[in-house]
Protein backbone atom coordinates (compact mmCIF):
# COMPACT_ATOMS: atom_id res chain seq x y z
CA UNK A 1 0.00 0.00 0.00
CA UNK A 2 3.18 2.27 1.40
CA UNK A 3 4.61 1.71 -2.44
CA UNK A 4 1.11 2.35 -4.09
CA UNK A 5 0.91 5.61 -2.38
CA UNK A 6 4.24 6.15 -3.43
CA UNK A 7 3.88 5.80 -7.03
CA UNK A 8 0.51 7.87 -7.33
CA UNK A 9 2.58 11.28 -5.75
CA UNK A 10 5.72 10.66 -7.71
CA UNK A 11 3.15 10.51 -10.92
CA UNK A 12 1.36 13.59 -10.17
CA UNK A 13 4.79 15.43 -9.36
CA UNK A 14 6.19 14.59 -12.84
CA UNK A 15 2.21 15.41 -14.25
CA UNK A 16 3.22 18.79 -12.55
CA UNK A 17 6.36 19.12 -13.55
CA UNK A 18 5.97 18.81 -16.82
CA UNK A 19 3.28 21.49 -17.05
CA UNK A 20 5.16 24.32 -15.79
CA UNK A 21 8.24 23.35 -18.00
CA UNK A 22 5.31 23.66 -21.15
CA UNK A 23 4.11 26.98 -19.50
CA UNK A 24 7.03 28.35 -19.29
CA UNK A 25 8.15 27.74 -22.85
CA UNK A 26 5.12 28.74 -24.14
CA UNK A 27 5.47 31.90 -22.79
CA UNK A 28 8.60 32.99 -23.53
CA UNK A 29 7.55 32.03 -27.27
CA UNK A 30 5.12 34.66 -27.61
CA UNK A 31 5.02 38.15 -28.49
CA UNK A 32 3.21 40.99 -26.47
CA UNK A 33 -0.38 41.37 -28.79
CA UNK A 34 -1.72 44.55 -28.52
CA UNK A 35 -5.72 45.52 -29.77
CA UNK A 36 -5.85 45.14 -33.81
CA UNK A 37 -3.07 43.08 -34.23
CA UNK A 38 -0.38 45.45 -33.22
CA UNK A 39 2.30 43.82 -32.18
CA UNK A 40 6.09 44.66 -30.35
CA UNK A 41 8.84 42.87 -32.16
CA UNK A 42 12.07 43.02 -29.55
CA UNK A 43 13.94 42.27 -32.25
CA UNK A 44 13.59 45.38 -34.50
CA UNK A 45 16.51 47.76 -34.47
CA UNK A 46 15.02 50.94 -36.30
CA UNK A 47 13.32 53.45 -34.22
CA UNK A 48 9.18 53.12 -34.35
CA UNK A 49 6.64 55.77 -32.85
CA UNK A 50 3.66 55.65 -31.16
CA UNK A 51 2.12 57.89 -33.00
CA UNK A 52 2.64 55.72 -36.39
CA UNK A 53 1.29 52.47 -34.65
CA UNK A 54 -1.99 53.95 -33.41
CA UNK A 55 -2.55 56.22 -36.17
CA UNK A 56 -4.91 53.49 -38.16
CA UNK A 57 -6.66 53.11 -34.72
CA UNK A 58 -7.01 56.72 -34.92
CA UNK A 59 -8.19 57.06 -38.79
CA UNK A 60 -10.79 54.55 -38.34
CA UNK A 61 -12.89 56.20 -35.39
CA UNK A 62 -11.61 59.74 -36.87
CA UNK A 63 -11.82 59.35 -41.03
CA UNK A 64 -11.33 63.10 -41.22
CA UNK A 65 -7.43 62.56 -40.47
CA UNK A 66 -5.22 62.91 -42.73
CA UNK A 67 -4.19 60.14 -45.02
CA UNK A 68 -1.17 59.63 -44.25
CA UNK A 69 0.49 58.83 -40.36
CA UNK A 70 2.71 61.33 -38.83
CA UNK A 71 6.36 60.53 -39.70
CA UNK A 72 7.15 62.94 -36.56
CA UNK A 73 9.68 61.17 -33.56
CA UNK A 74 7.99 60.72 -30.41
CA UNK A 75 11.07 61.90 -28.63
CA UNK A 76 10.89 65.53 -29.79
CA UNK A 77 7.48 66.05 -28.19
CA UNK A 78 7.00 67.18 -24.43
CA UNK A 79 5.07 65.63 -21.86
CA UNK A 80 2.47 68.75 -21.63
CA UNK A 81 1.81 68.15 -25.22
CA UNK A 82 1.37 64.31 -24.91
CA UNK A 83 -1.22 65.36 -22.10
CA UNK A 84 -3.43 67.92 -23.69
CA UNK A 85 -3.37 66.00 -27.09
CA UNK A 86 -5.20 63.57 -25.68
CA UNK A 87 -7.44 65.98 -23.70
CA UNK A 88 -8.42 67.74 -26.89
CA UNK A 89 -8.63 64.54 -29.27
CA UNK A 90 -6.12 66.37 -31.59
CA UNK A 91 -2.99 64.85 -33.33
CA UNK A 92 -0.08 65.38 -31.13
CA UNK A 93 1.52 68.14 -33.81
CA UNK A 94 -1.13 70.61 -33.07
CA UNK A 95 -0.28 70.87 -29.28
CA UNK A 96 2.25 73.15 -30.82
CA UNK A 97 2.27 76.58 -28.23
CA UNK A 98 3.70 75.27 -25.24
CA UNK A 99 3.94 78.43 -23.80
CA UNK A 100 0.05 78.54 -23.70
CA UNK A 101 -0.42 74.72 -22.05
CA UNK A 102 2.30 75.31 -19.86
CA UNK A 103 0.50 78.30 -18.30
CA UNK A 104 -2.75 76.07 -18.59
CA UNK A 105 -1.26 73.31 -16.44
CA UNK A 106 -0.04 75.46 -13.87
CA UNK A 107 -3.17 77.15 -13.35
CA UNK A 108 -5.85 74.33 -14.37
CA UNK A 109 -7.92 73.58 -10.80
CA UNK A 110 -7.34 76.61 -9.70
CA UNK A 111 -10.73 77.52 -7.35
CA UNK A 112 -12.93 80.35 -8.79
CA UNK A 113 -13.32 83.63 -6.79
CA UNK A 114 -15.19 86.55 -8.04
CA UNK A 115 -12.98 89.45 -8.41
CA UNK A 116 -9.85 87.26 -7.65
CA UNK A 117 -6.59 87.35 -9.75
CA UNK A 118 -4.39 84.67 -8.08
CA UNK A 119 -3.43 81.33 -7.00
CA UNK A 120 -5.85 81.41 -4.40
CA UNK A 121 -9.01 82.14 -6.43
CA UNK A 122 -9.41 83.67 -9.89
CA UNK A 123 -12.32 84.73 -11.91
CA UNK A 124 -12.97 83.76 -15.71
CA UNK A 125 -12.19 87.46 -16.92
CA UNK A 126 -9.31 87.43 -14.41
CA UNK A 127 -8.35 84.22 -16.38
CA UNK A 128 -8.59 85.11 -19.70
CA UNK A 129 -6.90 88.86 -19.52
CA UNK A 130 -3.89 86.74 -17.60
CA UNK A 131 -3.27 84.35 -19.60
CA UNK A 132 -3.59 87.18 -23.26
CA UNK A 133 -0.95 89.12 -21.42
CA UNK A 134 1.55 86.40 -20.55
CA UNK A 135 0.69 84.25 -23.66
CA UNK A 136 -0.13 86.37 -26.15
CA UNK A 137 1.27 90.02 -24.34
CA UNK A 138 -2.14 91.62 -24.90
CA UNK A 139 -3.60 93.23 -22.80
CA UNK A 140 -7.33 93.43 -22.08
CA UNK A 141 -9.82 95.43 -19.99
CA UNK A 142 -10.45 93.31 -16.40
CA UNK A 143 -14.32 92.81 -16.97
CA UNK A 144 -15.81 90.66 -19.60
CA UNK A 145 -18.39 92.54 -21.26
CA UNK A 146 -15.53 94.76 -21.76
CA UNK A 147 -12.85 91.95 -23.18
CA UNK A 148 -16.49 91.94 -25.44
CA UNK A 149 -16.33 95.24 -26.21
CA UNK A 150 -12.28 95.66 -27.43
CA UNK A 151 -12.78 92.30 -29.97
CA UNK A 152 -14.04 92.12 -33.51
CA UNK A 153 -16.85 89.34 -33.33
CA UNK A 154 -16.31 85.92 -35.70
CA UNK A 155 -18.25 83.17 -36.64
CA UNK A 156 -17.49 79.78 -35.02
CA UNK A 157 -16.05 78.45 -37.86
CA UNK A 158 -13.59 81.17 -38.02
CA UNK A 159 -12.22 80.13 -34.53
CA UNK A 160 -8.72 79.83 -33.88
CA UNK A 161 -6.29 78.79 -30.92
CA UNK A 162 -6.18 82.26 -28.44
CA UNK A 163 -9.92 83.42 -29.55
CA UNK A 164 -11.94 84.57 -26.96
CA UNK A 165 -15.88 83.25 -26.29
CA UNK A 166 -18.52 85.28 -24.75
CA UNK A 167 -21.59 83.54 -23.01
CA UNK A 168 -24.74 85.01 -21.23
CA UNK A 169 -24.77 83.27 -17.86
CA UNK A 170 -26.82 85.54 -15.87
CA UNK A 171 -28.07 88.60 -18.00
CA UNK A 172 -25.14 90.34 -20.85
CA UNK A 173 -21.64 89.05 -21.55
CA UNK A 174 -21.16 87.73 -17.85
CA UNK A 175 -18.87 84.67 -18.97
CA UNK A 176 -15.44 84.48 -21.09
CA UNK A 177 -13.14 81.81 -21.92
CA UNK A 178 -10.30 81.19 -24.38
CA UNK A 179 -10.52 78.59 -27.31
CA UNK A 180 -8.19 76.24 -28.01
CA UNK A 181 -8.63 73.63 -30.41
CA UNK A 182 -11.62 70.86 -31.43
CA UNK A 183 -14.32 72.63 -30.05
CA UNK A 184 -12.56 72.81 -26.74
CA UNK A 185 -11.82 76.16 -24.64
CA UNK A 186 -10.31 77.14 -21.03
CA UNK A 187 -11.58 79.10 -18.77
CA UNK A 188 -11.97 79.45 -15.04
CA UNK A 189 -15.81 78.30 -14.24
CA UNK A 190 -17.78 78.83 -11.26
CA UNK A 191 -17.98 75.20 -10.24
CA UNK A 192 -14.95 73.64 -11.26
CA UNK A 193 -12.31 76.61 -10.93
CA UNK A 194 -9.96 76.68 -14.01
CA UNK A 195 -10.82 73.86 -16.52
CA UNK A 196 -11.29 73.19 -20.33
CA UNK A 197 -14.73 72.54 -21.57
CA UNK A 198 -16.57 71.96 -24.49
CA UNK A 199 -18.95 74.70 -26.77
CA UNK A 200 -20.99 71.65 -27.58
CA UNK A 201 -22.13 70.85 -23.69
CA UNK A 202 -25.87 71.72 -23.09
CA UNK A 203 -24.80 74.48 -20.73
CA UNK A 204 -22.29 76.30 -23.54
CA UNK A 205 -24.71 76.23 -26.54
CA UNK A 206 -27.46 77.80 -24.55
CA UNK A 207 -25.27 80.60 -23.58
CA UNK A 208 -23.22 81.11 -26.27
CA UNK A 209 -22.98 84.76 -27.65
CA UNK A 210 -19.87 85.26 -29.83
CA UNK A 211 -16.41 84.56 -30.67
CA UNK A 212 -13.91 87.38 -30.69
CA UNK A 213 -10.31 87.89 -31.67
CA UNK A 214 -8.79 90.95 -30.41
CA UNK A 215 -8.19 93.92 -32.30
CA UNK A 216 -4.74 94.14 -33.56
CA UNK A 217 -3.62 90.58 -33.42
CA UNK A 218 -3.58 88.04 -36.17
CA UNK A 219 -4.16 84.42 -35.15
CA UNK A 220 -2.24 81.92 -37.45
Amino acid sequence: MNFFKSFIFFTFFLLGFTIIVKAQTSHKNKQPRFIEGIELNRNVNSRTTILDENWNLRKKSNPELSDEPSNVDIEHFKSIQFKYAQLLNVEIEKINNTALYDFIDNWYATRYRFGGCSKSGIDCSGFSGMLQKEVYGNQLPRMASEQYQSCYKINKEEMKEGDLVFFNTRGGVSHVGVYLSNNYFVHASSKEGVTISNLDEDYYLKTFISAGRIIGTINN
